[in-house]
């Protein structure tokens, strides 16, 4: 909420000043968005009030949540000097990123190898910078270690962040080439019924890992490289008896994967390699009775050194706001209904 006359506050609220360093008038429209939109995303983010008179703005609620205000409208501001859009999308990455970090203060997590290099991958096209603790833990632990899991919700940023760390590594000529995976499973969609052969049929399963290395590479340089085989994509089926030498290897969606199909892939990882085995244990697609290779997987290397694995959680999201929303309401449903058959479960046993 803005207004340019502030009302007095309540003896319960707290009120904190930020004055905006210099005024500039098209630097605070860009801020504030057109009839003060962005500002009351950030107000109803934090549910304080936000007023302004110019680039003295004043904001009046909890006294924690009113000083994280104000310190994202002074991180918002410090960008428009650097000629960057205001966007409600960027406000959303940077609302999750200070909220993420709020809570890393309150709960420090120990450090992690690596932790002095900066995360900021820089790719031809693009600069990727990991949003909250759990990104950049994930950034680290991929540069650290030869073997990494990254699990967690649709959103949060696993394979595109894989992707980008594989197109870092090949830059610096740390890997001779990217390989990007995926197991052929049917997501609903039968196969069988699509036209051409099986790399045909799973190349519209892969189009995430292209549009990535699209946005970081280009689309003529991707197509060169996929030419020389520089950069192969193809179905998990298809690593069976190959040895991965000198590869920055990915594999996506690996809740779909057999335990027989993951013990294959992690070790066809050969000398100079990494590998980074992204995946949702909320969306396995295999048939019924078929066990994840992932979830074993995890039971079984949780304790071997030289294997670095980061969890997702819903916070982590970084797609539009009502993704998290539908994340979470799915999660509530999914803990309800298994509550309701544990009672129907214990009262037919009575």
């Amino acid at each position: 909420m803005t207004n340019s006359t502030p009302e007095q506050a309540t003896p319960n609220n707290n009120v904190h000043h930020v004055s905006l360093e210099p005024e500039d008038a098209n630097r605070l429209a860009n801020l504030c968005g057109n009839l003060d939109a962005h500002i009351r995303q950030i107000s109803d983010h934090y549910q304080i009030k936000i007023y302004n008179r110019g680039h003295n703005f004043q904001c009046e609620g909890d006294e924690r949540l009113t000083r994280r205000a104000g310190y994202l409208l002074e991180r918002l501001y410090r960008e428009t000097a650097h000629g960057t859009s205001i966007t409600p999308d960027l406000i959303h990455l940077f609302l999750q990123e200070e909220t993420n970090d709020a809570e890393d203060i309150q709960q420090p997590a120990q450090a992690q190898p690596g932790a002095s290099r900066p995360t900021n991958i820089k790719t031809p096209q693009l600069m990727v910078k990991p949003r909250g603790r759990h990104q950049r833990e994930y950034v680290e632990r991929v540069r650290e270690f030869d073997i990494n899991f990254g699990i967690g919700p649709a959103g949060t940023g696993k394979t595109f962040l894989a992707v980008a760390a594989a197109v870092e590594a090949l830059q610096r000529d740390e890997v001779r080439r990217i390989l990007l995976v995926r197991p052929a499973v049917e997501a609903g969609e039968k196969l069988g019924f699509l036209p051409g052969d099986l790399a045909q049929k799973i190349d519209p399963y892969l189009r995430p890992l292209y549009d990535a290395l699209y946005e970081m590479l280009g689309f003529e340089q991707v197509g060169k490289l996929m030419e020389r085989n520089v950069i192969e994509v193809a179905p998990l089926a298809y690593m069976r008896g190959r040895t991965l030498s000198h590869s920055f290897v990915i594999l996506d969606e690996s809740q779909n994967t057999t335990r027989e199909q993951m013990k294959m892939f992690l070790t066809r990882v050969g000398f100079g390699s990494k590998a980074v085995i992204t995946g949702d244990l909320t969306q396995v697609d295999l048939p019924r009775g078929v066990h994840s290779g992932l979830k074993h997987g995890l039971s079984v290397l949780g304790d071997v050194d030289g294997i670095g694995i980061t969890m997702f959680n819903n916070k982590d999201v970084v797609r539009h706001p009502l993704v998290q929303r539908i994340v979470d309401a799915y999660d509530r449903f999914d803990e309800k209904e298994a509550a309701e058959d544990n009672n129907h479960g214990e009262g037919r046993k009575a």
